[in-house]
């Protein structure tokens, strides 16, 4: 799939968000939603692009009168293939409690179950108790566990960084 023609959208919901793949060109607009999240890491504008020009079957952008506002940048993990790894979710304040994150999520696990996966991993931070609950609903929606573990320890990031939590969506076992 080319990513700078793919226009097909996955969804398009009640509240008027279409759901589709990352382009390249989307990944200025990705850097700079990331940006003015304020919470996420912020990754160079140059990762953004390459979001949407090598990840765009795991990633998903959420847009509003074809504007991009919220995303999801993930990829397969290379040591558990049948996992997807959700990197960073954003979506702008504006747009906020319309649970665009949430339908990024489940709808980005639905269009790559085809190709093998069956779980959704991500890290997140202890005190991230909203990431927590994001992906925890996500979990309950879907029919996967929910669990926990310790993942990349504080000292592992050279600055004020926080440890890391493994947390893994997965069919029960």
């Amino acid at each position: 799939m080319n990513p700078e023609s793919d226009t097909q959208f996955d969804l398009n919901d009640d509240n008027g968000v279409a759901y589709r793949r990352p382009r390249v060109d989307d990944g200025i607009r990705m850097w700079e939603i990331a940006r003015d999240s304020q919470v996420l890491d912020v990754n160079s504008s140059y990762a953004y692009v390459l979001w949407g020009a090598d990840f765009s079957d795991t990633s998903i952008v959420a847009e509003v009168e074809g504007r991009v506002v919220g995303f999801v940048t993930g990829y397969r993990r290379p040591q558990t293939d049948d996992a997807l790894m959700v990197w960073q979710v954003a979506v702008d304040s504006d747009q906020r409690g319309k649970r665009i994150a949430g339908t990024m999520l489940r709808e980005l696990f639905k269009r790559n179950t085809g190709s093998g996966v069956t779980a959704i991993h991500t890290t997140i931070s202890p005190d991230n108790e909203a990431s927590q609950a994001l992906f925890a609903g996500v979990a309950r929606e879907l029919g996967l566990e929910f669990t926990r573990a310790p993942f990349l320890k504080a000292e592992l990031f050279g600055d004020s960084h926080e440890p890391e939590d493994l947390y893994r969506l997965s069919p029960a076992s």
